[in-house]
């Protein structure tokens, strides 16, 4: 047997008979899902983060993300099936690194691929042979033969041979009960087929279902494609809700009445903006790749216009119904937003659109509080340093009485509507959050 065959096949026994220790990079909303799902298919998982109070947290089977309860994170710690560290030298240790760390773009939505250079980085200067790396991290097509093939193989280890690379997109869904990290289909690319077998391999063992794709940039773009179709449609259903409202239909009537075809017709929703760490951002790494092709992307760009102006024009739609409710417009106003994550039942405010309305209400004159029940407290963010630290405020009939306008951006399941209903003096609705709760307040407004 070859030494090729010998690390190839060696890999593909211990993954088959679930022996492999899965190492996994970065224990966020991806990371640690994934680590979980190994951890119940019967791997061994040792998980890796750069910041020493979550990698304690998780350590001490403590809840770090909203939905996945204590309770969950102990019976994964038992007899040592899963640990944290923040000591990446220890990436040597694990037959399968997971790479899902950030991929973020910058002011002028160009790619920030910065976290997995690093994170490339990290692993060549511990790579074995007979060792899988997988980037989950979502990004343009050709980032893992562009970017991280070349990083792994400096150190004379080959892809395919010596070593084995892929791609699988995580398709996380925060929140979403109806479906968790085993029952979300997997899609699975490499540019050798041993890579590919073994990532299949790996993921078999830990999902419901793996499609498997012929190279890494396929799976690369099948990532790139599902959220550039949720982009494009979220834009378009936004624009429907401006030009029905001009002509005084309600777009979310409508929505629903369109929904019953039971054909060619998929609903989508408007909103206040879009926000997470997917559909805002993801858009824009094709943008940015087609540009090496002469390529326009005409389309994602235009509802990247149309969502990221959202926001503003929710704030004009809250200054004239203020205008109209207390003659004194929107400076000088108190208002209580109601959500300060990006979506609704997580505690997750990355890129949130709810941040950009509380700079935009101050910015013309107002001042704005918010509540959200997942949300204590406001955290650190690059773009909106100036809100970290602001906390929610409590709900009760004499606080919201003295706001002079209460503003849904994210419509949590745990919000008492039927409070604001009663006792708010004006209601400003992002969401169709009391209709859809067959609540009618004397003053609301849709927006």
């Amino acid at each position: 047997m070859s030494q090729d065959a010998s690390h190839f096949d060696g890999l593909l026994a211990r993954l088959a008979g679930r022996q492999a220790l899965i190492g996994i990079v970065g224990l966020g909303y991806v990371g640690l899902p994934l680590a979980l799902a190994g951890r119940e298919a019967g791997f061994r998982v040792l998980g890796f983060d750069i910041n020493p109070a979550r990698v304690a947290s998780i350590n001490a089977g403590e809840q770090v993300i909203s939905y996945i309860g204590a309770e969950v994170m102990q019976a994964a710690l038992k007899d040592g099936g899963l640990e944290a560290t923040d000591d990446f030298a220890r990436l040597s240790e694990p037959d399968v690194i997971l790479i899902c760390v950030p991929t973020p773009i910058t002011k002028n939505r160009d790619p920030d691929l910065s976290y997995v250079a690093a994170t490339a980085e990290a692993i060549g200067k511990t790579l074995r042979p007979g060792q899988l790396v997988v980037l989950e991290s979502t990004t343009w097509p050709g980032t893992t033969r562009e970017i991280v093939q070349p990083v792994l193989e400096r150190t004379g280890l080959k892809v395919g041979a010596d070593i084995f690379l892929a791609f699988s997109p995580e398709r996380e869904d925060p929140g979403n009960a109806n479906f968790t990290t085993k029952t979300i289909p997997k899609v699975v690319g490499a540019d050798d087929p041993h890579s590919r077998d073994l990532a299949v391999k790996l993921y078999e063992q830990m999902i419901s279902k793996v499609v498997a794709v012929s190279s890494a940039a396929a799976a690369e773009a099948t990532k790139l494609t599902e959220n550039i179709f949720r982009s494009i449609n979220i834009a378009l259903v936004n624009e429907l809700k401006l030009v029905y409202d001009a002509m005084g239909v309600d777009v979310w009537e409508v929505i629903d009445a369109a929904a019953t075809k039971p054909f060619g017709y998929l609903p989508f929703y408007p909103g206040p903006g879009l926000g997470g760490h997917c559909i805002p951002i993801d858009p824009f790494y094709l943008t940015w790749k087609a540009r090496e092709y002469d390529m326009e992307t005409r389309f994602i760009e235009l509802a990247g216009q149309i969502n990221t102006g959202m926001p503003r024009i929710v704030v004009d739609r809250l200054a004239e119904a203020l205008n109209q409710a207390t003659s004194k417009g929107l400076k000088g106003a108190r208002v209580l937003l109601i959500g300060a994550a990006y979506k609704k039942n997580v505690d997750d405010t990355r890129e949130s659109p709810s941040l950009v309305l509380m700079e935009l209400i101050e910015q013309r004159g107002a001042a704005c509080d918010f509540h959200d029940p997942h949300i204590a407290e406001i955290p650190e963010t690059r773009e909106h340093a100036a809100l970290a630290g602001r906390r929610s405020v409590a709900l009760d009939a004499g606080a919201v009485q003295a706001y002079d306008a209460v503003l849904i951006s994210t419509d949590h399941d745990a919000v008492d509507y039927g409070l604001l209903a009663d006792h708010a003096r004006l209601i400003v609705d992002t969401r169709n959050a009391f209709a859809r709760r067959g609540l009618a307040p004397a003053m609301l407004v849709k927006a």
